[in-house]
């Protein structure tokens, strides 16, 4: 029994309880969100150092451009409109309703071509009454006439038979008067039919003003009423107009341009000039000052020059915007022509050529080595085609390959 009580206790005494393995030590808060953090800028900087590597180069862009060699002949520039020398609003002579218009803007007519007519109905029938009056007045002379004749027989048959004492003197003196009488009446019908006949150009002249005709050959450039309206020639009446249409004859077309009191010293009468329009910049005409007009305006401290086409074009027309060029001698035809020319900050020394970094549509520049020629103007011809991209003033850094982007200004 002893025995079994101490086996007893031996196996208690060797019974201990399993706690486990001891718990690991854990890292704070902070460190770990201060690692992730550290992790996570430098990976933010690689990627800026390499983008920024690999980032195109901000470089300021210009464009070869198509210049002229006139501008170095030229000694004065100015800006005006081109205006026709000869315009007119057309309006007609009478009073009426406009019944017929004929023409539409831009359209092209001749002198004399009926372009609007008046309601003419009245006048129509007036006209035609005087014109029958003519062939009454004529009638009437015919019918004059052969009394006449009639009395002129009757009075040679008088005059014989009185010689030979067969008729008393005084039938000689009635048959006499008969005579005279009828010529007397002819000279009052041929002025019958003189009234009737001017009677009948009035009435003409009536019906032809209500025909509204092109006073000289050009185009009709607005139009002023519609069909309905009343037409005067003074349209100072409430609801009435005046003009029916406004032309111009395009073959007197000329510039305006408004040169400074300080310059017109260099401005003399059929001085060469070259015109460009506005609204077609490739479009360059031979011009000559045709006037100056005597008269400074004082507000603008200005005088009026009128410079001739020498050259023309269907496209120019009145009202457009022009710059004028006025030159010191006359170009010749290579002059005429456009040549490509750069500012000459693009072009660089490489190596010792000169060289543009021309850019391409990938935004990808390349070296390219050019033939330098004469000034035009503030530029230097060269030997691309205009509307080239080239890189602006380039610097030391840029280099054969190089990606650029155009600098925001």
């Amino acid at each position: 029994m002893a025995d079994q009580v101490s086996a007893s206790e031996s196996s208690l005494s060797g019974l201990s309880i399993n706690r486990g393995a001891a718990p690991r030590r854990r890292r704070p808060l902070w460190k770990r969100w201060y690692f992730w953090a550290t992790l996570i800028i430098v990976i933010a900087a690689a990627a800026l150092f390499i983008s920024r590597r690999n980032a195109p180069q901000a470089v300021e862009i210009a464009t070869v451009a198509a210049a002229y060699p006139s501008t170095s002949v030229s000694v004065l520039n100015a800006t005006g409109r081109v205006v026709a020398a000869r315009r007119a609003s057309v309006s007609s002579k009478g009073t009426g309703r406009l019944e017929w218009l004929g023409v539409q803007e831009g359209q092209r007519v001749n002198e004399g071509d009926i372009i609007a007519r008046l309601e003419n109905r009245d006048v129509a029938a007036t006209r035609e009454q005087a014109a029958a009056q003519v062939q009454v007045a004529r009638a009437n002379l015919a019918q004059g006439q052969a009394d006449l004749e009639d009395a002129a027989s009757a009075y040679r048959r008088s005059q014989d038979l009185a010689q030979q004492k067969f008729i008393a003197g005084s039938a000689l003196d009635t048959a006499e008067a008969r005579y005279n009488k009828a010529r007397a009446v002819i000279d009052t019908l041929k002025a019958q039919i003189a009234v009737a006949q001017a009677n009948h150009r009035a009435t003409d002249v009536a019906y032809d003003q209500t025909l509204i005709r092109a006073p000289f050959t050009g185009m009709v450039l607005t139009k002023s009423a519609n069909v309905g309206d009343i037409v005067t020639p003074f349209s100072a009446a409430a609801g009435t107009t005046g003009a029916v249409v406004t032309m111009a004859d395009m073959e007197t077309l000329e510039v305006e341009a408004d040169v400074s009191e300080a310059s017109i010293a260099k401005i003399t009468i059929g001085q060469a000039a070259e015109i460009q329009l506005d609204a077609f910049p490739d479009l360059r005409l031979l011009g000559e000052v045709s006037r100056i007009v005597p008269t400074v305006d004082r507000s603008k401290a200005t005088l009026l020059v009128k410079v001739r086409f020498v050259e023309r074009d269907a496209r120019v027309l009145p009202d457009m915007s022009a710059k004028t060029a006025f030159l010191s001698r006359a170009l010749t035809t290579n002059e005429r022509k456009p040549v490509s020319a750069l500012r000459a900050e693009t072009i660089v020394k490489r190596d010792g050529q000169d060289v543009v970094f021309v850019v391409d549509k990938d935004n990808q520049v390349k070296r390219t080595a050019v033939k330098v020629g004469a000034k035009v103007g503030d530029l230097v011809r060269v030997d691309l085609a205009p509307g080239t991209r080239v890189v602006a003033a380039p610097g030391e850094r840029l280099a054969d390959g190089a990606h650029v982007a155009a600098a925001k200004k």
